[in-house]
C-alpha cells in the first residue's frame, strides 16, 4: 500500500466550515436508501453507510454527511440514488447489508464511516471488485478498490489537552471514550500528553463506555466523574458523548457557581453546551477537537469523480492539513490558553513534539 498526504487549501477549509447542520432528523430519513438503481451513466454518485451512532450523532457521522452534502451541492447533485445519499445502520449486523444495498443502487463510491465497518467492507469489496469503497478511520490493505482515510487525532487532542490543563481548577480531568480501541486511544493519549505538558500536577481519568450510541451511559459516567471532583471531561464517544453534555448542563443548573466543562469532538460542539441558568444563557463547552471528516470525505469524492480514485492507498490528514485542530469557537478560553495552544500547534507542525498514540497507564 502506498501512502499519500493531501494538503488542503484554506479556501476548502473555509468553504467546508460554512456547511449547515445535517438533515435527516425524521424517521423516514433514517430508513435505507431505496430505488431501482437506475441513473444517468455520466453522473457520478456517492453514498455513505453510517455506524450505529447515526447520521445525526452531532459528531463523526454527521460531519461525514455534511461533507457529502457539500460535495452534492457543488456538483449540482440531488439526494437519492442518482446523486448522493446515506444509509443508516441501527446495529453492527446492518453493515454488510447496507453496503450491498449501496452497491445494488449502483453508487460509484461507497463510504463506510467508522472503523467498525472494516470487516464488512473487506468482505463486500472482495465480492464487488468493480465497485469503489472508502473506509474512514481504519486501514484496509491489499484491496485496490478500497481507499483508506485516517487522521492524526492525537495531534488535535494534544491541543485540547493543553486547554484543559491550563483551565482546570481541581487538577482532576476526565476522558470518556466510546471503546477501548487503537483509534480512541489516540484521542486519549494525545489529550493526556497535552494536559501533562502544561500541568504536570493534573491527573487524567480515562474511561470507556463500550459503545458510541449510549447517551445514558455517557451521562452516568460523567455524573460519577464530576461527583469525584473532575471539572473538565473530554469525550471521544460519538452519540454517547451527548450524555456527557447533558450531565454537565444538569450540574451547571444545580450549582451555577461551579466551573463544569466539556470538550467536544469531531465537530465544533459549542451548540451542544448551551444551557439556561437562572434565566441567563451559559455554555459548558470549553472547546472542541475538530476532526474534519467532512473535508476528507469531500476531498476523496472529488478525486474519485475526476477519475483519480486512490484505490489501495492511505490518505492521512493531520494538523498540517488543517484537518485536525481546536475549534474556532473559543469564547470560554482565556487569552493565555489561546496563546499557549497556538505555540504548541507550531511546535507540533515543526516536529518538535512527538505526540504519543497510546496513553500512559
Amino acid at each position: 500500500m502506498t501512502k499519500r498526504k493531501f494538503g488542503l487549501t484554506m479556501s476548502l477549509v473555509l468553504a467546508a466550515g460554512t456547511i449547515l447542520g445535517a438533515c435527516g432528523g425524521g424517521k423516514g430519513d433514517e430508513e435505507k436508501s431505496q430505488g431501482d438503481g437506475k441513473k444517468n451513466d455520466d453522473q457520478f454518485t456517492v453514498a455513505m453507510v453510517t455506524d450505529v451512532g447515526g447520521v445525526d450523532d452531532k459528531s463523526f457521522n454527521q460531519s461525514a454527511w455534511e461533507g457529502l452534502q457539500e460535495f452534492g451541492k457543488e456538483n449540482d447533485l440531488k439526494r437519492g440514488t442518482d446523486g448522493f445519499d446515506y444509509i443508516q445502520s441501527k446495529s453492527d449486523a446492518d453493515y454488510k447489508t447496507n453496503l450491498n444495498t449501496a452497491v445494488r443502487n449502483k453508487f460509484d463510491l461507497v463510504y463506510g464511516i467508522g472503523y467498525k465497518l472494516k470487516p464488512a467492507i473487506e468482505e463486500v469489496a472482495k465480492q464487488r471488485k468493480n465497485s469503489h469503497f472508502a473506509i474512514v478511520d481504519d486501514v484496509i490493505k491489499g484491496q485496490d478498490n478500497v481507499a483508506s482515510i485516517t487522521f492524526k487525532e492525537h495531534e488535535g487532542s494534544f491541543l485540547v489537552g493543553v486547554a484543559a490543563g491550563l483551565t482546570t481548577k481541581t487538577n482532576k480531568i476526565g476522558f470518556v471514550g466510546g471503546t477501548d480501541s487503537d483509534l480512541i486511544n489516540k484521542f486519549a493519549a494525545g489529550f493526556q500528553a497535552g494536559v501533562k505538558a502544561v500541568n504536570p500536577k493534573a491527573t487524567v481519568k480515562i474511561e470507556y463506555a463500550g459503545a458510541f450510541d449510549k447517551a445514558d451511559k455517557g451521562q452516568q459516567m460523567a455524573s460519577a466523574m464530576y461527583g469525584s471532583g473532575v471539572d473538565i471531561i473530554y469525550h471521544a464517544a460519538g452519540a454517547t458523548g451527548n450524555g456527557v453534555f447533558t450531565e454537565a448542563k444538569n450540574e451547571k443548573q444545580k450549582n451555577p457557581e461551579k466551573d463544569i466543562w466539556v470538550i467536544g469532538v469531531d465537530r465544533d460542539q459549542a451548540d451542544e453546551g448551551k444551557v439556561t441558568v437562572n434565566g441567563k444563557e451559559e455554555n459548558v463547552t470549553l472547546t472542541s477537537m475538530v476532526k474534519r471528516v467532512d473535508i476528507a470525505v469531500k476531498d476523496l469524492a472529488t478525486k474519485a469523480k475526476e477519475g483519480n480514485f486512490p484505490g489501495g492507498e492511505l490518505l492521512e490528514y493531520g494538523l498540517e492539513d488543517n484537518a485536525v485542530s481546536i475549534a474556532p469557537t473559543q469564547d470560554n478560553l482565556s487569552d493565555e490558553v489561546k496563546k499557549a495552544v497556538q505555540e504548541w500547534t507550531e511546535k507540533i507542525k515543526k516536529g518538535e513534539v512527538d505526540v504519543p498514540v497510546k496513553p500512559e497507564k
